[in-house]
């Protein structure tokens, strides 16, 4: 959940306080990430580090930041490199000695931010804590900063050559777990190293001299030195050399007129530029003096399927797509634009007239993923929650096993994989570190991997062998909402593609593409009972704890709700298959307990009659979602605990009952 941030300028002079108000508005950027704490750190006078953190809100930073920033000189610096972060509590209380950045000693020899968590900290902090360093604060960040300085002093020690991105790079093979680091330090003025592994990040470049740099490709450096090379003097015909192709972006362009931008999200970065680069894993990125970037790679990881080149591409992106516009929050803007955004995934993928599914990503692996022994889907939270929406009509349709797997459990259990599954990794983002080491998992075991995501550029568009991307727009909430519609409508394109050729189907088929071509407006009328739900929501705000009863398809729609619930409102809410509900759960039923119970018209509707039934004898008054003009169960029900939805096919009633 946490925010990274970083500006550098070449040759493009910036005071201190514009450098520090570019750091604050990329954070305010991050803001919908969720966090509690928030820390930026620019030079001094002396060359050294400032570091300003505070408790609370961007804002709150802000102010503070402007104020020990106007105390120092304010003459225009040519080259300067500020870094910036939100924090979200792992390891610590919420408090400023816990906030970012992170620093190796009084001294800040070394200055780090980091998102992610940081697997083998303990042991690292017991070494050096042997070794006579000592700790300010109780995050698995300032190991890595004080490791930064030992391994800076042993180099030092030694008496050998060295720079910053040797340091970093010693450092980043001795951490383990997920990462995105950004290293900043007073030894190396003007330089910067970034470092990924399972966490996002992502450069931005800005020059007004930009000739076509998208079109330029990187080569990756893979290392020698304690481990690590330095650049190769020769290449084959036809490959750029690392070091020159560094010289033609930048010089091209001229380090005297360069920008760069690192941060763990592109809305910090395209109000700034649209030109941009995907790190990988294991990448680390050395930006030195005079502007100049190059990438290097463990040697160890030099045969991965990672690529040996990084392109710069140009972002088609504008500022208003990220942008809050008339809605008070990103969350509520984004639940309105599912009407648009459903209809965004099926454009150009279902012709409504003949019954065609088009799905071009899949093309050249279709007839592998028909031959497969059975399908699996592996995801997290939301995306976990869509494979489970979509998996009785993938079953349906198709005839083939579905399977459903949580990435960390998957990974936890070692899940036996062969050559002949395919393999599904869903993904709003397209970085979820959890799924992506389950997509690595899968590949060393020979299986198709597809990936589905909403980002493109992403680590799963790019490592997957095929795939479809949701074309859902930018999803600035933390809260998933129109990626997770989106995600059925793709995942109910697969079946109904995978079963094109099933006779028996023929009808059912039909059937899913009418009311996939009328789910658009009954969005739209979904959302005029906005005000509705408002003056419901306001009677639950006391409450302690929910339950949400579904079962079948509505079994998805009620996980995903208790999700949206605790993530968004911090109450304790739980998705129940109702058919489960005299199990154990019909317990806790009593005149206190909120519950909401998800009713609309299906095959299993006189099943979930019953659900209601048990409610109402245990004395409980249920929140009831049916559909529209169901008068069976308006008469059981209070009126001021109805909450009416369009009908639709069953399979895709649950995108209209989430909405709500």
């Amino acid at each position: 959940m946490c925010g990274i941030f970083a500006f550098l300028n070449y040759g493009v002079a910036k005071s201190r306080l514009e450098v520090t108000q570019i750091l604050v508005n990329g954070l305010k950027r991050l803001e919908y990430r969720g966090y509690d704490s928030a820390g930026l750190c620019v030079d001094d006078n002396n060359g050294g580090a400032l570091i300003v953190r505070e408790v609370g809100p961007v804002a709150q930073l802000e102010k503070l930041a402007l104020t020990s920033v106007a105390e120092l000189d304010s003459k225009p610096l040519d080259r300067h490199v500020g870094i910036a972060h939100t924090r979200w509590a792992t390891h610590g209380p919420v408090c400023v000695r816990n906030s970012h950045p992170h620093t190796s000693s009084p001294n800040n020899e070394f200055v780090v931010i980091h998102n992610g968590v940081i697997t083998n900290y303990k042991d690292i902090k017991s070494t050096l804590e042997k070794k006579g360093y000592s700790f300010y604060s109780e995050t698995d960040t300032e190991v890595v900063a004080k490791l930064a300085l030992y391994v800076y002093n042993e180099l030092k020690a030694s008496g050998e050559k060295f720079d910053f991105k040797k340091v970093v790079l010693q450092v980043t093979s001795v951490v383990q777990g997920a990462y995105a680091f950004i290293f900043k330090s007073p030894l190396f003025p003007g330089e910067v190293c970034a470092a990924k592994r399972g966490s996002p990040l992502i450069m931005g470049v800005k020059s007004s001299q930009t000739r076509r740099v998208e079109d330029q490709v990187i080569e990756v450096t893979f290392g020698d030195e304690a481990g690590f090379k330095t650049p190769k003097a020769d290449k084959a015909a036809g490959a750029t050399n690392l070091s020159s192709l560094a010289s033609q972006v930048v010089s091209n362009l001229t380090p005297e007129t360069v920008e760069y931008f690192l941060a763990s999200d592109i809305s910090a970065i395209i109000e700034h530029t649209n030109k941009i680069l995907y790190l990988e894993d294991d990448d680390v990125l050395h930006f030195n003096a005079d502007g100049k970037f190059r990438f290097y790679r463990r040697e160890e990881r030099a045969g991965s399927d990672s690529s040996s080149t990084r392109k710069i591409s140009e972002l088609e992106m504008e500022l208003s797509r990220i942008s809050k516009g008339e809605f008070e929050h990103y969350m509520l803007k984004e639940i309105h634009e599912q009407e648009e955004s459903v209809l965004n995934t099926m454009r150009g993928r279902v012709n409504f007239a003949s019954g065609a599914i088009i799905l071009g990503g899949l093309r050249s692996h279709l007839d592998s993923i028909n031959r497969c022994r059975r399908l699996v889907f592996v995801a997290c939270g939301t995306s976990y929650n869509a494979c489970i929406a979509t998996r009785q009509l993938m079953e349906e349709l198709t005839s083939l096993p579905v399977s459903i797997e949580l990435a960390s459990d998957f990974l936890d259990r070692g899940t036996p994989i062969f050559r002949d599954d395919t393999c599904f990794f869903i993904s709003q983002s397209g970085e979820t570190a959890d799924t992506l080491q389950a997509l690595e998992y899968c590949k060393k075991r020979g299986a198709l991997c597809v990936g589905i995501t909403n980002t493109v550029g992403s680590t799963i568009a790019r490592n997957t062998d095929c795939g479809i991307h949701l074309n859902a727009g930018p999803e600035i909430g933390v809260a998933s909402t129109k990626a997770y519609t989106s995600q059925i409508i793709a995942l109910s394109l697969i079946a109904l593609l995978l079963s094109e050729d099933r006779l028996s189907q023929v009808e059912r088929r039909k059937q899913i593409i009418r009311e996939l071509e009328q789910l658009p407006s009954k969005i739209a009328k979904v959302l005029k009972v906005e005000s509705r739900i408002k003056e419901l929501a306001k009677t639950l705000v006391s409450c302690n704890s929910l339950l949400l009863l579904g079962r079948g398809y509505q079994h998805a729609t009620v996980l995903e709700g208790a999700l949206k619930i605790k993530e968004i409102s911090y109450i304790h809410t739980e998705g129940i298959l109702s058919g489960e509900l005299k199990h154990g759960p019909l317990a806790l039923i009593d005149q206190t307990m909120t519950t909401l119970l998800i009713l609309t018209k299906d095959l299993l509707y006189s099943k979930n009659l019953n659900a209601l039934e048990q409610l109402i004898a245990r004395n409980g008054s249920p929140i009831v979602m049916c559909t529209e003009g169901d008068q069976q169960v308006a008469s059981s029900v209070k009126a001021e605990n109805l909450i009416f939805v369009p009908e639709t096919v069953d399979c895709l009633q649950g995108i209209l009952n989430i909405i709500p």
